[in-house]
């Protein structure tokens, strides 16, 4: 027998009131590159008016990157997960509203627009948690140990292969895809022009 539907009104309350004072991450909007800026920012605001209690950590997700310039040399770097956003891990009230959408720079909380629950004026979106599973992507892909190869290259461009099967030979790019951190390159192998897939950090640009 089930008693799923049997609860009060009063424990229905109750568990509400307790999930407002468990602590989500909600991501929010930022004007363009202005995301290191909000961080330290909101920062400041946390502890000078003492709401450090409600907004526990701010986030910039990044991945680290290795950008090849056109001399060939590798640059070490970090790239934001998600530019235009920060994350912020918080209790949600009034008071800790304010302070978020004060921040200079800040445009709105993510989430659905309808009237707004939480301060006064014009446009309402109501601040919607992140799910505990885009939580994890969100850091794990931040936390990914292998940087991102990006690299300075386009059609047409002379490739010398540094490593694998193809070592030392030369060709041309045919097509850059660099969501995948891949080419592919016309090699003469055998005497003919041959199309083959390789890693950014495979080849090296002749100038």
């Amino acid at each position: 027998m089930s008693f799923a539907h049997d609860r009060s009104p009063e424990l229905e309350q109750q568990q509400k009131e307790e999930q407002k004072s468990v602590p989500r991450w909600y991501a929010v909007q930022v004007a363009s590159g202005c995301e290191k800026r909000v961080k330290t920012n909101l920062e400041q605001r946390i502890h000078t008016l003492d709401v450090a209690n409600r907004i526990f950590q701010v986030q910039i997700p990044k991945t680290p990157t290795i950008k090849v310039r056109k001399d060939g040399a590798r640059q070490q770097g970090e790239e934001k997960v998600f530019p235009g956003y920060v994350l912020v891990k918080m209790i949600m009230d009034d008071e800790a509203w304010q302070v978020v959408k004060n921040t200079p720079n800040v445009i709105n909380f993510v989430g659905a627009e309808q009237k707004r629950r939480y301060g006064r004026g014009r446009g309402h979106v109501r601040p919607v948690p992140l799910s505990p599973s885009e939580v994890e992507r969100i850091f794990k892909q931040s936390e990914i140990q292998e940087p991102v190869v990006k690299i300075d290259l386009e059609i047409g461009d002379k490739i010398l292969v540094l490593s694998g099967p193809f070592k030392e030979f030369e060709g041309e790019v045919i097509e850059v895809s660099p969501e995948r951190s891949k080419l592919r390159a016309l090699l003469s192998i055998f005497g003919r022009d041959t199309p083959v897939e390789l890693e950014f950090n495979q080849i090296e640009k002749q100038n």
